[in-house]
């Protein structure tokens, strides 16, 4: 089975719009139906339908074995001859195939059976017919239009199921018909104003349809490891100064675990500690000279509560003594 991209009859669009003729033929079966209905039959009805018969099928069906129907053609508007693509032409050369021309014929025989019964019928629309007025002898010649027109529907469908079933090597290997020969050797009716382009079609070979996964034979991706709090916290200690990583490391001391069976041992204040004894001199201390103040207590406020690790805060400095008696006993 040949792909549609692959038949160049495929491509053509107005192959396509030749299959509407399916949808046209009850239409037309109605109408025929509606003008039998407007004239009363005659003396002779079965010689009358004969008539009607060989006039609107048998001779249009031997019109066309002589002259094909032209593809390209929709009865009042046609693909002009030198617009017609290389394709097309290759197409219209195969309308010579003998069974294809036998089954395009075999729709004039089959229209006397459905003439014969619409006339029967057609009694049943005689209040809605629009031709009652009109005599038989005009009934029977519209008849025989519309028969016509059923058969060139006919004709124009068989041909394009025919050539969209063709295998594409078939139609390649076939010379193109000269626009001469289209001329003279088929049945070109219609307006020369019809162009139309080529279906685009992606070929198959070319761009195969991908296959695209279903949710469950999807492998799961790769979820990253999380990271630990502790990492992230040792990481972001590396990027500090080493100098201020150094003064944090001195100045920090590890909070004494808090146990509520075990009573916390109490530690002597900073201010009751003794200060270092001075070193003895031999020589008398000058009077000017100040010594250092004493280190004083850290006051309540400035001790900062302990959110985490606990931070040593200095001690300020201890205000100046007054010089007096206590200097002079000391010296």
């Amino acid at each position: 089975m040949t792909s549609p991209q692959g038949n160049p009859a495929r491509r053509e669009p107005l192959l396509w719009l030749q299959l509407l003729g399916l949808a046209a033929l009850p239409l037309e079966v109605a109408a025929l139906l509606l003008v039998l209905a407007g004239a009363d039959p005659g003396p002779l009805p079965g010689l009358e339908r004969l008539f009607a018969w060989a006039l609107g099928a048998l001779a249009p069906a031997a019109l066309f074995w002589k002259l094909p129907p032209d593809l390209w053609s929709l009865l009042l508007v046609q693909v002009p001859l030198r617009g017609r693509r290389p394709d097309q032409l290759r197409l219209s050369a195969l309308q010579t195939a003998l069974p294809l021309k036998l089954l395009a014929a075999a729709g004039a025989p089959l229209l006397l059976p459905l003439l014969w019964w619409t006339d029967r019928a057609a009694g049943l629309a005689w209040s809605v017919s629009p031709f009652t007025t009109t005599p038989r002898v005009m009934v029977l010649l519209i008849a025989a239009l519309v028969q016509s027109l059923m058969l060139w529907q006919w004709q124009q469908i068989v041909q394009s199921l025919w050539l969209l079933s063709r295998p594409a090597a078939r139609v390649a290997e076939t010379l193109p018909l000269s626009s001469s020969d289209a001329a003279e050797r088929r049945l070109n009716l219609g307006l020369p104003l019809l162009l139309l382009p080529a279906l685009e079609l992606p070929p198959a070979e070319a761009h195969p349809p991908t296959e695209q996964a279903s949710p469950t034979d999807r492998q799961p991706e790769a979820e990253p490891e999380p990271i630990a709090p502790a990492t992230v916290l040792d990481s972001a200690q590396t990027v500090q100064n080493p100098d201020q990583q150094d003064n944090d490391s001195a100045t920090t001391a590890p909070a004494p675990s808090h146990d509520p069976a075990t009573p916390e041992p109490v530690t002597e204040p900073q201010a009751e500690r003794e200060p270092e004894a001075l070193p003895d001199t031999d020589t008398e201390a000058d009077p000017s000279e100040e010594i250092a103040p004493a280190p004083q207590t850290p006051s309540e406020d400035s001790v900062v509560p302990s959110t985490g690790n606990p931070v040593a805060v200095e001690p300020e400095q201890a205000a100046e003594e007054p010089e007096g008696a206590d200097l002079d006993q000391q010296v």
